[in-house]
């Protein structure tokens, strides 16, 4: 660690931790992980994964894969941790299209995080899940989402993404989404 330089913040994305009994992991125990881990102020929101921290990484896949590692040894199951810096959650915000379309319900947003950039022509393949009246706008290193009638009947779900793109993701509903985004900038 380099002195007197203020450590990078994060937030970190379990995938399919405490569904339906599955996976499950207490968030005190999600925090003392990170902090066994060396990673300071880390903090939790609700119970589906989320961890916002600061760490002395500056690459955030080694960070991924030191949690994955740790939760393996823990808890004996694999879980996707999927990473963005305080910049990249930002981004996320600002960069929703659908916050520029008049009548769109926010409740009904959602941001899946992918675990790697994808090429554009696997993107495609998205198309072919989204079936109307949902709708999506791919970025970066997420998919926006629009779910009006919920997200719970949407094709454009964890497994049809990850199936479509081989890539890992999770997503997070947009008060989740801002709420982390405010969470990992004020450490």
């Amino acid at each position: 660690m380099v002195p007197n330089k203020i450590m990078p913040a994060y937030v970190a994305m379990l995938r399919g931790i405490n569904v339906s009994g599955h996976k499950t992991i207490k968030m005190e125990d999600l925090r003392t992980l990170c902090s066994d881990l060396g990673f300071r102020n880390a903090e939790t929101y609700v119970q589906s994964g989320n961890i916002v921290l600061q760490s002395s990484l500056e690459n955030p896949t080694i960070i991924s894969k030191r949690i994955g590692a740790k939760i393996i040894e823990t808890f004996g199951f694999e879980v996707s941790v999927i990473i963005r810096t305080s910049k990249e959650m930002r981004n996320v915000i600002s960069n929703n299209p659908f916050l520029k379309e008049n009548g769109i319900d926010s409740s009904k947003l959602h941001v899946t995080f992918l675990s790697e950039t994808v090429q554009k022509t696997s993107l495609e393949k998205l198309a072919e899940l989204s079936t109307s009246p949902d709708r999506f706008h791919p970025a970066t290193g997420e998919i926006y989402v629009y779910c009006p009638l919920g997200y719970g009947r949407t094709k454009l779900c964890n497994v049809g993404i990850e199936k479509a793109l081989s890539v890992s993701a999770t997503t997070r509903n947009w008060k989740t989404t801002n709420r982390l985004s405010e969470m990992v900038s004020k450490i």
